[in-house]
């Protein structure tokens, strides 16, 4: 029988149709057709890589009726990360997203499902990219493949964080082979082939772009993950930051609030790109971050939990006033508030878009790379004295305007200090998870605010639409 190619149209592509409620996970996104032979030229394929970007990019969720009907991308990433830390919760505990912060997430929550087959989508579209790359032109063929490997690697990294064992598929697939859309694969095989893909687009990439896949983005990802192994590559991710350091491509900016508001600066290295007031082109999260109906019924994301400003007036500095701010007794993040806020008024306003906001999703950027560069050197010891971790840290603490001289970091030091550098920014949970402390942090924080954790929590829930597609091969996380 003749194999069915998913092709996805993108940019220029004005064809759509939906997916059928069964092909959830299979590649029929809703901007998607069944077809033989779309691809027929370089521009095609290049519009192709444009739609592994969209989709990790999402829908903003104005555009849609329903959130069923639309994946989100990253526009949900904060509740699956920062709402599940010491760091941020929701402001009511209404709806699903109240779930996350207090470790209620079930098998059937919406945005959970969302996000997972978001980067499902990304994967399939990568995979179909790959699939036609031959007909792009001989001299575009090596990059386009690198940036949908890489696109493929970030999706995977983030899956196999969040929920485990997970399917692994890295070719186009029939919507009706179940074993490769629903077997789970062993952690340690996924994150095998994120390293094939990672090393493969860093070898091919150069650093001329930070809204695509670049040389030292896929370098700076590839660290993280060996800095999340089993069995940390504290080597390998040693040499990756220093690669990025002397490439001296990448610099902190002098002012912390330029970071998020001048954006594709010297410090990013890859951030999703949207556009303020376009529908189809901008999100709806840093309205979300607001506690009332001041941005428009939302309510009230990512609001500081007391211990991190707690450490913020601690370790902050200059950081502190650009992070977040307090409105009464709510205290809300300001490091990506829409085009046209004023927060000095009473109440504050949020400018004529800010359901449509055009505030970058910062991936990766030059910060973090230093503080991993840091937790490389340390390579899981209780502290180092290192010159070049001491470098590396001191520039960090010097832009927040510490400036006294550290002689010593340990490992508290660091997490505290990619605490305060990247909150908000949906690195904490990661970050626990690295360095060991996950449980034992959690379990503090669910404690003093009345909730209920145990480390089974430590996974989210495999999507029970998925399971309930699979028949039941695939499988259920222990706990859900």
């Amino acid at each position: 029988m003749k194999h069915i190619k998913y092709i996805i149209f993108a940019v220029t592509v004005s064809v759509f149709v939906s997916c059928d409620t069964e092909e959830f996970l299979n590649p029929l996104p809703d901007t998607a057709v069944a077809v033989d032979g779309f691809f027929q030229s370089d521009d095609d394929v290049l519009s192709g890589v444009y739609g592994i970007y969209d989709a990790l990019q999402g829908v903003n969720s104005n555009t849609v009726s329903n959130i069923g009907d639309a994946n989100r991308g990253v526009q949900f990433e904060h509740l699956l990360t920062e709402h599940r830390t010491d760091n941020t919760r929701n402001a009511t505990l209404e709806g699903s997203k109240a779930d996350f912060h207090r470790y209620v997430v079930n098998a059937n929550n919406v945005e959970s499902e969302d996000y997972y087959a978001s980067m499902y989508e990304v994967i399939f579209r990568a995979n179909n990219i790959l699939d036609f790359i031959d007909v792009a032109d001989e001299s575009n063929q090596a990059r386009y493949t690198a940036e949908a490997k890489f696109l493929r690697a970030y999706a995977y990294f983030k899956l196999v964080r969040m929920f485990g064992a997970v399917p692994l598929v890295t070719s186009v697939v029939g919507p009706t082979d179940n074993e490769s859309l629903f077997t789970r694969i062993p952690e340690a095989q996924v994150y095998d082939q994120i390293i094939v893909d990672l090393e493969e687009a860093a070898s091919v990439l150069d650093n001329s772009s930070k809204s695509r896949a670049s040389k030292a983005a896929a370098q700076g990802i590839l660290a993280k993950v060996y800095l999340s192994l089993d069995s940390p590559d504290y080597t390998a991710a040693q040499q990756l930051c220093e690669s990025i350091i002397n490439s001296s491509n990448f610099a902190l900016e002098g002012n912390f609030r330029d970071v998020f508001y001048n954006e594709l600066n010297d410090e990013i290295i890859f951030a999703v790109q949207y556009e303020t007031g376009n529908s189809a082109e901008s999100q709806s999260f840093s309205s979300e971050f607001t506690s009332s109906t001041r941005a428009g019924s939302e309510d009230g994301q990512n609001i500081v939990n007391e211990n991190l400003v707690l450490d913020f007036a601690a370790y902050g500095g200059n950081r502190t006033a650009e992070s977040y701010v307090t409105f009464g007794t709510s205290n809300e993040v300001i490091k990506f508030l829409p085009e046209g806020s004023d927060i000095t008024t009473s109440p504050p306003s949020y400018g004529s878009s800010a359901r449509d906001a055009g505030n970058d999703y910062i991936a990766l950027r030059y910060a973090d790379v230093l503080l991993m560069h840091v937790e490389a050197i340390l390579a899981g010891g209780a502290s180092t004295t290192s010159a070049a971790a001491l470098a590396s840290f001191q520039a960090v603490r010097d832009r927040a305007g510490l400036t006294a001289t550290v002689s010593t970091i340990t490992k508290e030091d660091l997490l505290v200090e990619r605490r305060v550098e990247l909150a908000f920014e949906n690195q904490r949970w990661f970050d626990l998870l690295r360095f060991g402390v996950a449980e034992s942090v959690l379990s503090a924080h669910s404690a003093e605010m009345g909730y209920v954790f145990d480390a089974r929590k430590l996974l989210l829930p495999i999507p029970a639409r998925e399971i309930n597609i699979s028949g039941g091969l695939l499988t259920q996380n222990p706990g859900y």
